[in-house]
């Protein structure tokens, strides 16, 4: 169809419809997996996002890579809309370190007036969360050498990168659920339980959110979907996995090191 502007105006889609009521329904399923410990209606919402996302995706794919609607003008909108993104994202998690320094700069008399808490065994932050530091602080030079080698045309130093930081961003989660699991305190342990698991707990979705763009990533770079001038998929995976890095510096000094 011929247009006479460069912008792209997007065909009418059922995934936003679909996607919400995905949505709906894995809350609803989380609901009903703490009060009635079924996780029947959290899987179908599960499964309802991820056949939203992959059809989602595969339809921005194809405008993108294969009909060119993507021109100059519509892809620095969408950097635009990424730089607001993970601004709102900071935002977010100031949240989390405002109630955190609230509380453990002033301890409350509800909590002894100490912090932590007495009878709180928080963790020791030079054994799993300094690890989880390192491998997050590696995954962040290995996604910045994956950028390097795209837009220099190294095809195979892509791949490699790619999934050194794939692998890290999973053993990140892993540890974390490994760490959650070993916890002496839950999320209703006090502030300090409510503030962790609030905090790095989001931070753990983050990761598994990024972990998934990147692999998405992976996936298109072995499908040549990226070229050295022509690959704003990737470059949002990496700004977003960037910022995942930043908030974990702040969490670990401030939650683990300093708050212990």
């Amino acid at each position: 169809m011929h247009k006479n502007h460069p912008y792209h105006l997007v065909d009418y889609s059922p995934w936003p419809l679909t996607g919400s009521i995905g949505a709906m329904t894995l809350t609803s399923g989380m609901v009903v997996w703490f009060h009635m410990n079924s996780m029947y209606l959290f899987f179908m919402g599960v499964l309802i996002l991820l056949m939203t996302m992959i059809q989602w995706w595969r339809d921005i794919i194809r405008e993108s890579t294969y009909q060119g609607m993507h021109t100059i003008k519509v892809t620095n909108g969408l950097k635009i809309g990424m730089i607001l993104f993970i601004i709102s994202e900071v935002f977010f998690f100031i949240s989390f370190f405002w109630g955190f320094f609230h509380s453990s700069l002033s301890p409350s008399v509800e909590i002894g007036m100490i912090w932590p808490p007495k009878g709180i065994q928080v963790f020791n932050p030079m054994e799993i969360p300094l690890l989880n530091t390192m491998i997050l602080l590696c995954s962040g030079l290995t996604v910045t050498w994956a950028h390097h080698s795209i837009m220099e045309s190294k095809h195979s130093q892509v791949t490699k990168s790619l999934t050194i930081t794939v692998i890290l961003g999973i053993y990140f989660t892993t540890l974390q659920a490994y760490e959650y699991m070993e916890s002496s305190f839950c999320i209703s342990d006090s502030v300090y339980g409510s503030c962790f698991f609030m905090a790095t707990g989001f931070h753990g979705i983050h990761v598994i959110i990024g972990t998934t763009f990147l692999t998405v990533c992976l996936i298109r770079h072995m499908l040549c979907h990226f070229s050295s001038n022509h690959h704003f998929g990737f470059e949002a995976a990496a700004w977003y996995w960037h910022f995942v890095d930043v908030v974990w510096l702040f969490l670990y000094i401030s939650i683990y090191w300093w708050g212990s």
